[in-house]
């Protein structure tokens, strides 16, 4: 297996503080000399907010705040941390006590997210911003979705809440097919006028294709108020 650094493709100037990033608190407790990395995860949560947060300001020009928060959120979670932290193979270059380990705590969501935060940081202290948002975007490029597909509804609502102070409806229209291969469609309006709609294998599928239509439709259009 090759060291976590040749894997990043940082070397580190301080050995040390690459070792204490890799130290989980059980490892720490049983060796009384070690630190761990809960500081290191600390600092690294915010290393990583700044990153990922300056990455989807530039990558999505002309989107709104709550578009980025929900994409940021999603990319900054435990369950994607992990993810990412399982590319590299971080579980096996930790460092853990023997009753964690014997637990299965080098595949835990939990502790390979909060190492991820942690290696970050140590890449941050030793080598600066640079080094951190590079290893950052090496992530993003292989696991950033093109478009958050469940914030179709959630934008469109957003929208039309602030402009409308309304909220929109969803219809089903037509249900087709045999019970276990059955194709929804589904019209979303505001009031009177449909904005959108959408075909999907569910109800909720349906719904999000007729949300990113309506999103589409408002783009050019603007329902007059004897429409809603």
């Amino acid at each position: 297996m090759p060291p976590i650094e040749e894997v990043i493709g940082y070397n580190f100037r301080d050995k040390d503080l690459l070792r204490t990033a890799l130290t989980h608190k059980s490892y720490a407790a049983e060796k009384s000399s070690a630190d761990c990395n809960e500081r290191l995860e600390f600092l690294g949560d915010s290393v990583l907010g700044l990153a990922v947060a300056r990455y989807l300001y530039g990558e999505h020009p002309g989107r709104d705040e709550g578009y980025l928060s929900k994409l940021k959120s999603f990319l900054v979670s435990r369950q994607n941390l992990a993810v990412w932290a399982r590319s590299i193979n971080l579980g096996e270059h930790l460092l853990l006590g023997v009753g964690e380990a014997q637990t299965g705590g080098k595949k835990r969501t939990s502790i390979l997210a909060n190492s991820l935060e942690a290696l970050l940081a140590a890449v941050y202290l030793d080598g600066g911003m640079a080094e951190a948002e590079r290893l950052v975007l090496g992530w993003l490029s292989s696991s950033e979705p093109e478009e958050p597909e469940a914030d179709h509804k959630s934008r469109l609502q957003e929208l039309i809440q602030k402009k409308h102070h309304r909220t929109p409806e969803y219809e089903i229209i037509r249900s087709e097919g045999p019970e276990h291969d059955k194709n929804f469609t589904v019209n979303v309006r505001l009031g009177r006028k449909a904005l959108g709609m959408g075909a999907g294998k569910n109800k909720k599928e349906a719904q999000q294709a007729a949300a990113r239509n309506a999103l589409d439709y408002l783009e050019h259009n603007e329902p007059g108020k004897d429409e809603i």
